[in-house]
């Protein structure tokens, strides 16, 4: 449970995120490829066992955590846990930076600490499941430099926080909202050349793939856009996942197209055209922009419950919870409960906007662009989800409930659905 609750960004980044399509493989012999006919997603009856037993268990553990993280932080405050570290940052120094500096990295550290078996246990499941091939050492590197990278944020965030509460009480939650569009744009812009390489290999597409670069270039003609091949990346995927995956990121200088090394070893290259074609949707329904303005909507009623809830905290458990005003570092635990569970209530609104108008309009749009330039392009779609699921281990039967609670794609029975009765113009 990271600090970037404080702000509802971790809620935020994934609607801002949801451009990362599902699609999914290495520059490996071929495997596993789907070429019969698809007339709905089915799954043979061992794979079928495992995918339930993967949703049930993932759905259960998303709840599970969830309601963990919130008992953490009442535990925190109900014991004064957050009295205690800012007691040690106040003793240790005069400055407020510096005592954000301090009170952040203690904090983060018991509740990320707390929480790191839910992450061991994931990733147990991916190992299980044939899903992962990264051994522990290297999955833990990357928890530890994840970390690291949230302390960093996470201090910088809430000192500039902590500082509009306390100059201005009654409007902070405005100038923050205002000072995180800007934040947001830059995150964006710099995921894919600042973060993305501290956790995955990158290579120009075309040193591997030529086919694939002319592939998308043909896409890209026909959509009447213009993807130059420096914007075009194999990530090596391959190194710690089996899944395939393909999306689009960045901003401006730094927007390019990203295909894991496992899609073509996974699918035809037919089929991974139209993955491209879904990724090319999302260039030009300007889904990284609409993603931005659902967002900024969302932060300015979330920032706004949080200003109510919080001056209602603080007169009612401030004295008991040892916080003496919500400017007050050790009101953080609090703020960042309140943020859990605004999170917590709006996963439907983000989940619904993501799969409905980001991957529903990204699949109507590959399907449109494939028609142009690939013979039987809805049984070609539907080979690629089928490709796609069965490699994931998707359930071909969630609930309607959680389909909309969390699932920020459709499910694949539905795309491979939706691909077979496609009909251009008719969307």
């Amino acid at each position: 449970m990271r600090l970037r609750w404080v702000l509802l960004l971790a809620f935020l980044m994934c609607v801002l995120m949801a451009t990362r399509s599902k699609a999914q493989g290495s520059d490996s012999p071929k495997q596993d490829l789907v070429t019969t006919t698809v007339t709905h997603y089915t799954l043979p009856p061992d794979k079928l066992e495992k995918a339930h037993a993967l949703y049930t268990v993932r759905t259960t553990m998303h709840f599970g955590e969830t309601i963990y993280g919130i008992v953490l932080l009442v535990l925190i405050l109900r014991f004064g846990i957050n009295g205690k570290f800012r007691d040690l940052a106040e003793r240790m120094s005069g400055n407020r930076f510096l005592q954000a500096c301090i009170f952040v990295p203690l904090l983060t550290i018991v509740l990320d600490g707390l929480g790191l078996p839910f992450g061991i246990y994931s990733h147990s499941l991916s190992l299980k499941y044939g899903l992962s091939v990264q051994k522990w050492g290297s999955w833990f590197w990357d928890w530890t430099k994840g970390e690291l990278i949230g302390i960093v944020v996470g201090a910088l965030l809430v000192a500039v926080l902590y500082w509009l509460i306390r100059v201005s009480p009654a409007r902070w939650w405005f100038y923050a909202w205002l000072l995180c569009l800007p934040f947001l744009v830059l995150v964006i812009w710099a995921v894919p050349v600042v973060l993305d390489p501290l956790f995955n290999k990158f290579e120009p597409l075309a040193k591997d793939h030529q086919d694939l670069v002319e592939a998308t270039q043909k896409v890209a003609k026909a959509a009447g856009v213009e993807i130059t091949p420096d914007r075009m990346f194999l990530m090596k995927a391959s190194e710690k996942v089996t899944t395939a995956n393909a999306y689009v990121t960045g901003l401006g200088s730094t927007k390019r197209v990203v295909i894991w090394d496992t899609t073509p070893r996974q699918m035809t290259t037919p089929q991974t055209t139209f993955v491209i074609a879904h990724e090319m949707g999302h260039y030009v329904l300007n889904h990284i922009y609409k993603g931005l303005a659902f967002a900024a909507v969302l932060m300015f009623f979330g920032f706004y419950i949080v200003y109510r809830t919080m001056n209602w905290f603080v007169a009612r458990w401030g004295a008991s919870t040892d916080i003496r005003a919500v400017w007050d570092w050790a009101s953080l635990p609090a703020l960042m409960l309140v943020a859990s569970l605004i999170g917590f209530a709006t996963e439907p609104i983000a989940s619904t906007f993501s799969r409905t108008q980001i991957e529903h309009k990204a699949d109507e749009y590959g399907l449109k662009i494939t028609s142009q330039i690939t013979p039987d392009y809805r049984q070609v779609a539907a080979q690629g989800f089928q490709s796609l699921g069965e490699h994931s281990l998707s359930y071909p039967y969630p609930s309607r409930l959680m389909v909309v609670w969390l699932y920020d794609h459709p499910d694949v029975s539905s795309r491979v659905d939706y691909a077979l009765q496609y009909e251009p113009g008719k969307e």
